[in-house]
């Protein structure tokens, strides 16, 4: 089995967008399905041969599909994504200001959606696809990827607020009551809620659930991948859980699996994750 992740530090100009780049490599995997899991991230993925294969999507109602480049908006579910015993490409995470700057739309627009780079990009989305396949090595394959992005960034557009707002829940894994973020951004709750939905596709609620199972889920794989035990109530009791059952419960609802049977099922992609990881820590 190959397994190779490459964490790329993006240029300073799109930093604010983009969180991490990660460029991967898995070979000798058995056939079957990867989870895409929820994260306070919208995902960009350029495969490098084969199209991507999602045999579900995080919106139900959503047909599986195959696509040469996707992007993935914020969402609460898990997406099954079907694999031959390998994937190669590139993965982008993008901040909901990224959405706007570099996709052109709100992340609001793309909740729980997979959709085909080409439909949000147009052009743009086909020049970067082949200019990534066609370099030959992870630099090239970075620098033509951040050649396309730079022409396109722009103004975010983000209401100060509700990127306050998103700063805090994230910056806090989820930590902070609505009530307090809305105290300190100025607005009632109700019109954080609204105004939050409207711009991220999460309320803040879902979104602080998604930002402390984040954090749980990458600590837990830094421990398995470094040979420690998983030591789920640790766990639990450092990530802001009330207790080891409520972990489980939020392990369930956002992977559909318990935390030691989505380990079992996803081992051969903890590498993968500790890689965003490392990404995700980078001042």
């Amino acid at each position: 089995m190959r397994q190779e992740s490459v964490v790329h530090r993006v240029h300073p100009a799109l930093r604010p967008y983009v969180a991490a780049a990660v460029g991967y490599r898995h070979e000798g995997l058995p056939p079957g399905e990867h989870l895409g899991l929820p994260s306070p991230f919208l995902t960009v993925v350029v495969p490098l041969d084969e199209p991507i294969e999602l045999a579900a999507h995080p919106d139900p109602d959503q047909a599986p599909g195959r696509y040469d480049a996707l992007v993935g908006g914020l969402h609460t579910r898990p997406a099954r994504i079907v694999h031959p015993g390998r994937q190669v490409g590139v993965q982008l995470s993008l901040t909901p200001a990224g959405a706007r700057a570099l996709l052109g739309c709100p992340a609001g627009a793309l909740a729980s959606l997979d959709a085909p780079l080409d439909d949000v990009l147009g052009q743009a989305a086909r020049d970067l696809v082949d200019r990534v396949r066609a370099a030959p090595d992870w630099p090239a394959r970075f620098a033509a990827l951040e050649q396309v992005l730079l022409r396109r960034a722009g103004d975010d557009g983000l209401r100060p607020e509700v990127a306050e707002a998103w700063r805090l829940t994230t910056a806090a894994h989820g930590r902070l009551r609505v009530a307090d973020v809305a105290r300190r951004v100025g607005w009632s709750p109700r019109h954080l809620e609204q105004r939050f939905r409207s711009e991220t596709g999460l309320s803040p609620k879902e979104a602080a659930r998604v930002a402390r199972f984040d954090v749980a889920r990458r600590a837990l794989a830094r421990r398995v991948a470094s040979g420690r035990s998983p030591d789920l109530a640790g766990l639990a009791a450092g990530g802001g859980f009330t207790d080891q059952a409520h972990l489980t419960r939020e392990w369930r609802s956002f992977t559909g699996l318990p935390p030691t049977r989505w380990l079992a099922a996803e081992f051969g992609f903890v590498q993968d994750t500790r890689a965003l990881d490392a990404a995700l820590s980078e001042p």
